[in-house]
């Protein structure tokens, strides 16, 4: 007897699973807020049986924990896009500023590894350019785990750091900047027809480190789509063959995205607008001198904890930016 159909589809498995990760995540989550609500009236009923107002300060204090992890399932439930599900492919570009730039361009790399650590999902390099002394100058990396795409798609935008540089000599105040593209990854069982004619197809040597074979020989791939000028590339697996196949994804999740459109100017309302790599474009600006402040321009969500958004807590904004969204969208 064959075995059905669903069961030899690995990448059909695989996005179950992931799904049951998704759904047991959601269900361990909605059981801590429920323990919460428990621990919370056990001590208010201690509280008021031994009239002991030493507890009010833990009741509080785990209050204020029940109220965030609340609002983070409830903002959860607002994941409901066709690709939210999906994991998440993210590219980060240097802005003008040589040096400054691609050191800002590895924090938000770093921040994001940190977010996607405390979300419990996986961070996979798929194509560097390292900056001439440090940094990146342009990273893309993709985030696997149930939804995402939901969350990640928040970040798309130029994005502004203004700081005392540390590779300034002169001391002096400066503002960078670093562009981030948050495409979903499409799943294989959608069909994007290519014409071979319509591709330029580039090998180089991949960079950093990797051992002996990765680095002496030309396995990483860049595909060109000539006629809406796509570029994409991967260089994080060891053959040629792998990186191509990698590349060729990515390549049909974006050309999806423009067929699905109906022409490329909509394309915005999925990959958010194009804008500049600097000035006056900015959707948040990270404020590391005189003061510490980051502010999202969209929302107006802010915090003075620089350091700990610079350290993967960027959940305050997603979660701002998906409420936005969706009064935005109630609106019209």
């Amino acid at each position: 007897m064959e075995s059905p159909d669903f069961w030899n589809d690995n990448d059909e498995s695989q996005k179950v699973m992931k799904e049951l990760k998704g759904l047991k995540k959601s269900l361990e989550e909605f059981e801590g807020i429920k323990n919460q609500a428990d621990d919370i009236e056990t001590l208010i009923e201690m509280a008021e049986e031994d009239n002991d107002e030493s507890l009010v300060g833990e009741i509080t204090d785990t209050f204020e924990e029940f109220k965030n992890s609340f609002e983070t399932l409830r903002i959860a439930t607002l994941l409901s896009d066709e690709f939210d599900e999906n994991n998440a492919v993210i590219n980060i570009n240097a802005g003008a500023g040589g040096t400054e730039s691609c050191d800002w361009v590895s924090m938000l790399y770093r921040m994001y590894n940190r977010w996607a650590e405390k979300m419990g999902f996986d961070v996979e390099v798929l194509d560097f350019l390292d900056g001439d002394e440090v940094g990146y100058k342009s990273i893309t990396f993709q985030i696997n785990g149930y939804d995402a795409y939901g969350y990640a798609k928040s970040e798309k935008g130029v994005h502004r750091l203004i700081r005392m540089s540390p590779f300034n000599a002169a001391g002096k105040r400066q503002t960078t900047f670093a562009a981030v593209d948050v495409m979903p990854e499409i799943n294989d069982d959608i069909v994007v027809e290519i014409n071979d004619d319509d591709l330029k197809i580039d090998t180089y040597r991949a960079s950093g480190a990797g051992g002996q074979h990765i680095n002496k020989t030309s396995s990483a791939v860049r595909i060109t789509h000539l006629p809406t000028g796509v570029v994409v590339q991967c260089q994080n697996e060891r053959s040629q063959h792998s990186n191509k196949d990698k590349a060729m994804k990515m390549l049909k999740a974006k050309l999806y995205m423009i067929k699905k459109q109906e022409n490329l100017d909509k394309i915005s309302d999925i990959r958010g607008e194009l804008t500049d790599n600097g000035w006056g474009s900015q959707i948040r600006t990270y404020f590391l001198q005189p003061y510490k402040l980051v502010k999202d321009h969209r929302t107006n969500c802010e915090t003075a904890n620089a350091d700990a958004v610079l350290n993967g807590d960027i959940n305050l904004f997603i979660n701002a930016y998906l409420k936005w969204i969706k009064m935005s969208k109630d609106e019209n």
